[in-house]
């Protein structure tokens, strides 16, 4: 059996980390060269105020982490240092001897100690170069590429936005940020193994060795589902493939589509072993040329499934601080919202073992990124090497997993290529294309056949067509939030969606516990330091368009509202509110439009962004507007050419049968009704239908009526004839009630008139507090109540912890 003997701090190593020419520090192995002086008080918290760009200095500064530790012989004839993940640029010494230099954060390596272990006192020193400086030289010795943002991402193999994105900070790290250890073996060492289950209950394994000169022949077996195969194998013999046939296979679902069962796996041969775990599954991708252009569509085990996807980037900016726990709350939001995949952004990382994991578990589909994003790359050397090697062991690591249903070569860099002015700079050079169409889709052939390959996103599948079309393939929508106004969601007809947002504040308890201007501003210092993107919040102020008002002076009277409330809340609707506009848009769509994959779910700190939750964890009203929206039921109210549609989005595998009755009434005060329809509501499963809306029940440009669409099921969709800055909403529409409970306090709002887009924000009161709803829309005589956890029940709630649209408006 291979032993291991951990370096790392919970093994009981000691480590310490320095900047060059200065004292030691104790350091956290994994861990980071930031989470390190932060621990030892060395500086601030990075998150707070303007501290980023003090810190800056780390990560222009070379460090130097060194442990020493003894070794007593085991009878294993080889012993190997396993480093799991360097990052970045490492130069790795053992007991005075080089072993090699490294560049490379998302490749492990394995370096042969058998003759420099000693019984007492091995030093092992890891130095990594500054690794801002680090990609600045690699950028001046392979040439300057195009890319977005500041540092030269592109020039080395480390998560691009470490060095800071539109909603990151530039907190370029460095340290051994993966687990470090000594392997001693004998014989034969199993190396890695790729089990890859089909729905027909076949699993195909294959198995890579590695011998020591001598070694006997041996026997490899593995074992499944009750089944057992085994071959003899011949020393040196690299690598075998087995197969094991289970019958009556369960089999591996999505979430919504059917359950999630996963089998074990061993492997064993000599003294050595491995476990793991498979679900049996298909996955096909369909983008072959139709009537319409060319599809999108994932299909699993033969079935289509219309995806409701959120874009995933590194949890916190300092990724050593995640682990199961933090995985299953942040993947636990995209189940409670409804979504049934995630996409693994190419400018962070291959992500733990811990999150395929859970997504295998709760069916949540993946959709992996090779890491390229946003910037043209360098195919020469060494570059081209060290993207070859790390993406085998990627592919080699993560096949295993049922979740994974789409590898995709990049993040918008055959778009870049063709409308980001990339080619006059380039001047002929090669700019990526050989990845994405030749290295990488030979590499998931090769390794993992069982699993799509997209060679980049957006990408319109075909040389000759734009590779943002929304007729073809996958499509990112960034002029809505860039330039023009949400309501341009209507002008599309896409295929599927893969990325599309609109920015929103975190929650009002996260960003006051890192801005501290005074007054807090929008654009005061500090807000500004947590407002990443260009214009940002430019761009929040004309995002409102006529949607919303714009925020006013302070103003006294109940909640002593200031300019920064409005703001604050303004903003948190109108990107809850245009996000909506699109997802029921591409719904109704349906089956042309085939899904849709927002921009994004999580933040990686406390940030004004694209998230629906935020870096402390906290909902957004955004999250809650998806939870409505990604239902496996949606009934929408949608213009077409000759008038108003309901549509209704069955994504369900049982048929949907209620009776909508459909009513317009007068916004104000008793809700007065003017007319009423109904209509029988009938759609098979996994389909959709469009309903007219009778001509009694349109209202041309009236102020003071809504469309209020209600089924027997308790299915809603609203519709209003204008705007909200034309809309009448009456100032007292609602009385709000508090209750005490065992766990927190309910409050129960009851409408006297239209009460629009009702939010409860508790962690005003109390961070710790949390809401189960949000958004809620009253007609008059209607209640509703928010249960809320976490705190103690105050007297009473009024603007601005109780807040809604028509407070904005009076």
């Amino acid at each position: 059996m291979t032993a291991r003997k951990n370096l790392t701090t919970e093994g009981g190593a000691a480590w310490t980390v320095e900047a060059v020419g200065h004292g030691p520090i104790a350091a956290t192995v994994p861990g980071e060269v930031h989470t390190d002086l932060l621990a030892a008080g060395v500086i601030p918290d990075p998150f707070d105020g303007d501290n980023e760009s003090k810190l800056a200095w780390i990560g222009s500064t070379d460090w130097s982490y060194r442990t020493t530790f003894d070794w007593a012989a085991d009878g294993h004839a080889v012993q190997e240092l396993v480093a799991d993940g360097l990052d970045t640029v490492a130069t790795v010494t053992l007991n005075g001897t080089q072993l090699a230099q490294t560049a490379n954060q998302h490749r492990s390596y394995r370096f042969d100690v058998t003759t420099l272990l000693v019984a007492e006192g091995n030093e092992l020193v890891i130095e990594f170069a500054a690794p801002v400086e680090a990609a600045k030289k690699l950028a001046e010795t392979l040439g300057l590429w195009p890319h977005t943002n500041k540092h030269a991402y592109n020039a080395i193999r480390k998560m691009a936005s470490n060095y800071g994105w539109d909603w990151g900070p530039d907190l370029a790290t460095a340290g051994i940020w993966k687990p470090i250890g000594i392997e001693s073996w004998s014989g034969v060492r199993i190396d890695t193994v790729r089990p890859l289950a089909s729905q027909d209950g076949t699993l195909t394994t294959h198995v890579a060795l590695a011998w020591r000169e001598g070694a006997a022949e041996t026997t490899v077996t593995v074992e499944v589902g009750g089944t057992s195969a085994s071959t003899t194998v011949a020393p040196g013999t690299e690598s075998v493939t087995l197969t094991n046939s289970v019958a009556d296979v369960a089999v591996w679902w999505p979430r919504g589509h059917g359950e999630q069962p996963l089998y074990d796996v061993s492997v064993a041969t000599g003294d050595d072993a491995w476990t793991g775990r498979v679900g049996f599954r298909d996955i096909t991708m369909n983008v072959a040329p139709d009537k319409d252009g060319g599809p999108f569509v994932l299909s699993v085990n033969g079935k289509p499934i219309y995806i409701r996807g959120a874009n995933w980037i590194p949890d916190d900016a300092f990724v050593t601080r995640l682990n199961r726990s933090t995985y299953e709350t942040s993947i636990q939001d995209a189940l409670d919202a409804g979504m049934n995949l995630l996409r693994v952004w190419g400018g962070g990382i291959y992500e733990t073992d811990d999150f395929y994991d859970i997504c295998d578990e709760q069916g949540v589909l993946v959709w992996q990124d090779f890491l390229f994003a946003c910037a043209a790359y360098s195919e020469d050397e060494p570059l081209w090497s060290e993207v070859e090697a790390e993406a085998q062991q990627a592919v080699t690591r993560l096949s295993k997993h049922a979740s994974l249903a789409v590898w995709n070569g990049n993040n918008e860099n055959i778009w870049g290529y063709v409308e980001w002015g990339w080619r006059a700079p380039l001047a002929g050079r090669k700019w990526g294309e050989g990845y994405y169409f030749d290295l990488l889709p030979k590499i998931v052939a090769e390794l993992d056949p069982r699993t799509p390959y997209s060679e980049g996103s957006p990408y319109s599948y075909d040389h000759f067509i734009h590779p943002n079309d929304e007729r073809n393939g996958t499509m990112h929508i960034w002029d809505v939030w860039n330039q023009v106004d949400y309501s341009t969601y209507r002008k599309y007809k896409p295929r599927f969606v893969s990325e599309f947002g609109f920015q929103g504040p975190p929650a009002w308890s996260t960003l006051t516990s890192v801005v501290h201007d005074e007054p807090l501003d929008p654009y005061g210092e500090q807000m500004l330091v947590h407002q990443k993107a260009y214009e940002g919040n430019l761009k929040l102020e004309r995002g409102l368009g006529d949607h919303l008002p714009l925020w006013k002076a302070d103003r006294g009277g109940v909640g002593n509202v200031s300019r920064m409330d409005d703001w604050h809340w303004t903003t948190q609707l109108n990107q809850a509110r245009a996000i909506v506009y699109g997802i029921e848009h591409f719904r109704s769509l349906f089956p042309l439009n085939t899904g849709a994959i927002i921009w994004q779910l999580n933040d990686n700190w406390p940030v004004v962004s694209w998230a629906a939750v935020d870096g402390h964890g906290i909902r957004k009203p955004l999250w809650f507007a998806l939870k409505k929206v990604y239902a496996e039921r949606l009934l929408t109210v949608q213009p077409r050419e000759d008038g108003l549609v309901v549509a209704a989005h069955n994504d369900s595998d049982v048929p949907w049968s209620t009776q909508l009755t459909l009513t317009r009434r007068s916004t104000g005060p008793g809700g007065e009704v003017f007319a009423r329809e109904s209509i029988a509501l009938e759609v098979e499963p996994r389909s959709a239908t469009l309903n007219t809306v009778p001509v009694s029940l349109l209202s041309e440009d009236s102020t003071f009526e809504y469309l209020e669409v209600r089924g027997d099921d308790g299915s809603t969709a609203y519709w209003y004839f204008v705007e909200d800055t034309t809309l009448q909403l009456a100032p007292d529409a609602y009385t709000a009630a508090v209750k005490p409970t065992d766990s927190g306090y309910d409050v129960t709002v009851t409408a006297t008139a239209l009460a629009k887009d009702l939010a409860l924000f508790p962690d005003r009161l109390d961070p710790a507090a949390r809401v189960d709803s949000c958004l809620i829309t009253l007609s008059a005589g209607e209640s509703h109540t928010f249960h809320v956890t976490g705190a103690d029940a105050p007297a009473e709630v009024g603007v601005p912890v109780l807040r809604s649209a028509n407070d904005l408006l009076n």
